[in-house]
């Protein structure tokens, strides 16, 4: 049952799955929450980890392939991937692998353990931290997803067992997150939530600096961790407000086919950032469009904002209870 890991753009037609990602020649099956990815419906969940899980679980439904490969290299994809090429050692770590899953794509870690083998994975991955040979990172992107996949598919059996050990890769990064933590628990960071727009609003202290943060094993910057975020709101759109300083995401959970739970819709925010820019004083706001993958309304440059705090999120609430829906990730 167990297929070798080919990478994506080395396939050459032969008989695939390709997990998590989009389907290429040759593939015979696709497991991925990805949109509009045809994965079967029996299999469906959540993280395309789970899925994977559940297709070895479902012996009637499996196919005849070659290779498993996908075509980009994330937390999520290390971990399918993983779960195809070594199925007896991920059955037996399934637990924590699904759980390295959702913290690398949702950012809500079940475990401690796994938000820290996530922020490990991201460490690998970036070029500024990674003990990896440093060429690796001077490849094209499809040689370097594929020498990503082969370098930390071995070391990841060592990793889930004994994350303690890569300390070094993830303290920084989770100590970020504690002090988020912390500051939630203690009232230095507040959310508060408009349900009937799935909206929460994130106050941060304009003190706060931003810093380092990984999503999907890419470099991010954030004062406040997005684990700590998620894991305190469910929330799927969110207002982050530091000072004058604004920023609406729409959480990935809004771009895949979630399965426990289906989201609101995302809706296009470029004529609420036409409307914002009406009191900008030579800035403009900008979108990235409802079908990105973690989109975000943004003002450019590092100025504050003209609009007060409180008439901006009055303003959003207003649009998106009016707005229509803009993005749709289920189906074929």
């Amino acid at each position: 049952m167990a297929l070798p890991f080919v990478p994506y753009h080395e396939l050459d037609g032969r008989p695939n799955i390709v997990v998590d990602g989009s389907r290429a020649p040759g593939t015979v099956l696709t497991l991925s929450h990805w949109p509009h990815s045809g994965t079967p419906l029996a299999l469906a969940a959540d993280t395309s980890a789970e899925i994977a899980f559940r297709y070895l679980d479902r012996p009637d439904l499996h196919v005849q392939a070659e290779a498993v490969s996908n075509n980009h290299f994330d937390e999520d994809g290390l971990t399918s991937v993983y779960a195809l090429v070594d199925p007896d050692g991920a059955l037996a770590r399934r637990a924590r692998v699904e759980d390295v899953a959702r913290a690398g794509d949702f950012a809500t870690p079940r475990t401690r353990e796994g938000a820290r083998i996530a922020f490990a994975i991201s460490a690998l991955a970036d070029a500024t931290t990674s003990p990896l040979d440093r060429a690796l990172f001077d490849l094209a992107y499809p040689e370097h997803c594929g020498r990503l996949y082969e370098e930390l598919l071995p070391r990841l059996p060592d990793l889930l067992d004994e994350p303690d050990k890569a300390r070094d890769l993830w303290e920084t990064e989770d100590a970020h997150y504690e002090d988020s933590r912390r500051a939630i628990a203690d009232g230095r960071v507040t959310i508060s939530e408009i349900p009937d727009v799935d909206l929460a609003v994130i106050d941060i202290d304009a003190s706060w600096a931003e810093r380092t943060v990984h999503r999907f094993a890419q470099t991010n910057r954030g004062a406040v961790h997005p684990m700590a975020v998620h894991g305190a709101t469910e929330r799927f759109r969110l207002l982050y407000r530091r000072g004058r300083h604004y920023q609406v995401q729409f959480r990935y959970e809004t771009w895949v086919q979630y399965a426990s739970r289906t989201p609101l819709a995302r809706v296009d925010l470029t004529p609420f950032a036409a409307r914002l820019d009406e009191l900008e004083d030579g800035h403009h706001w900008s979108f990235d469009g409802a079908s990105s993958i973690l989109p975000s309304l943004r003002l450019e440059g590092d100025g504050p904002s003209a609009w007060h705090p409180d008439r901006f999120r009055d303003e959003l609430v207003s649009f998106l209870r009016a707005a229509p829906p803009a993005w749709c990730p289920y189906g074929d």
